[in-house]
């Protein structure tokens, strides 16, 4: 057989990101006797696995402001049986990752460990999940710690400005737009937080997600440990949100500074809305990557920033379009009419084919990279899974992102994007 001899002088055929076919790999459901849901992804070359118990226990169901995030912090700060210091040891000592974290309608706790460790470490999950203790000792620690965090933070325009620009949007009492105060750590108390726990970690909801190289019996291992925990149906109610009738505010944090923060926000449907994933494609060409038009101009051509970004909040129930920077503080004022110059260009001016195509395949590049690897594959379907969509989702979203017309990024420009629309906040 002869070697095949390669032409160095002739350059090999790019191929656009656009035009691959890209398969998100299916996973497996089970339901245990409790009638709680498992979803698993069985991938990967390294023997390690990820599992996620995700609760709706989210601030959206608390009374009181920060009960929630504080009943998920300190699950792993003692049991019946075990202290904090224990509990952390026993995961350490096989190699292992526990973290807790809480959001708007849910809050997880993630397992990371070799594989042939798993059966010895989920007996001590389910007893942080059953049996958490909270004791008044390091309720008083993490009440302390998390004070001093929030005061250092405070003196951030950056952090005020994410804080600020929520509470705008959608009022300070919805669960979107709460933000933690000195006295709300100082209102934390074992008894609520018992009683949260109670109400939505043992007799609540969950849904467990697991990917990696998993055992062949993961199905029988989950269920014995966690098939007998109460299981309710939680159902994420409806709360309407209160938007600030100011739309434009300039907040003094830092005299000294030389920096400025600034967000611009406006309230948006959620992945349902049938325009959701075609403003994805205009969201990325306006401000979605390093590439986009924002950079462009604020970063690149005018130097105000060292970066600049849109997005959508990945929000459940209702979301909102946000542009974020930081700026010098004497140009603070000009990026704000830059943003709006841009705006004006995209609702006036169709996009090219070149720059439609380039971010065209930044999308599908990116997308590409979050389906490397077992972890990656189950954190989109959870995605989809939480957000109540269905599989199809998926491949809607990459017909959606090579078939959008430039004509239409324009109409959903006019459509979303108008100065008015948009909440308007420099913290400096």
């Amino acid at each position: 057989m002869e070697p095949i001899i390669m032409d160095r002088k002739q350059a090999p055929k790019i191929k656009d990101a656009v035009d691959f076919n890209l398969v998100l790999k299916p996973y497996e459901k089970y339901i245990l006797k409790n009638g709680a849901e498992v979803y698993a992804v069985n991938a990967g070359a390294e023997e390690v696995i990820q599992i996620e118990w995700v609760f709706y226990a989210g601030n959206w169901f608390e009374k009181r402001n920060l009960v929630a995030a504080s009943t998920n912090f300190l699950l792993k700060n003692g049991t019946s049986t075990k202290t904090a210091f224990q509990v952390n040891e026993h995961f350490e000592y096989y190699g292992s990752y526990l973290n807790r974290s809480c959001f708007n309608e849910t809050a997880v706790v993630t397992l990371h460990c070799l594989s042939k460790h798993l059966e010895i470490l989920l007996p001590v999950v389910k007893e942080l999940l059953v049996d958490s203790i909270f004791p008044e000792e390091e309720i008083n620690v993490y009440r302390q710690n998390m004070k001093q965090r929030l005061n250092v933070n405070l003196k951030k325009s950056d952090f005020v400005a994410g804080r600020l620009i929520d509470a705008y949007l959608f009022g300070n009492d919805h669960p979107y737009g709460k933000f933690s105060t000195f006295e709300d750590f100082d209102a934390v108390n074992r008894e609520e937080l018992v009683n949260f726990y109670q109400d939505y970690y043992t007799k609540g909801k969950f849904i467990v997600f697991a990917a990696g190289r998993l055992p062949s019996n993961l199905n029988a291992l989950i269920d014995h440990h966690f098939g007998d925990i109460h299981c309710s149906k939680v159902e994420v109610f409806d709360i309407a949100p209160k938007n600030a009738e100011e739309k434009k505010y300039r907040i003094m944090n830092d005299p000294q500074g030389v920096q400025g923060a600034i967000r611009l926000g406006a309230n948006f449907p959620n992945r349902h809305h049938p325009d959701f994933m075609k403003v994805q494609v205009l969201n990325n060409l306006f401000g979605g990557f390093f590439g986009s038009r924002l950079m462009s101009n604020i970063r690149e051509d005018k130097g105000y920033t060292y970066g600049i970004y849109s997005y959508i909040q990945n929000h459940i129930k209702e979301t909102a379009w946000i542009i974020s920077t930081e700026a010098g503080r004497d140009v603070c004022e000009a990026t704000v009419v830059e943003i709006y110059k841009e705006m004006e260009i995209l609702r006036n001016e169709p996009v090219a084919d070149e720059e439609l195509l380039l971010v065209r395949n930044y999308m599908m590049g990116s997308i590409l990279g979050d389906l490397d690897g077992p972890f990656h594959i189950i954190n989109r379907w959870k995605n989809i899974i939480l957000n109540g969509l269905d599989g199809d989702y998926f491949y809607n979203q990459i017909d959606a992102i090579k078939k959008v017309k430039a004509e239409e990024i324009r109409q959903l420009a006019n459509k979303y994007l108008h100065p008015e629309q948009f909440y308007e906040l420099v913290v400096v």
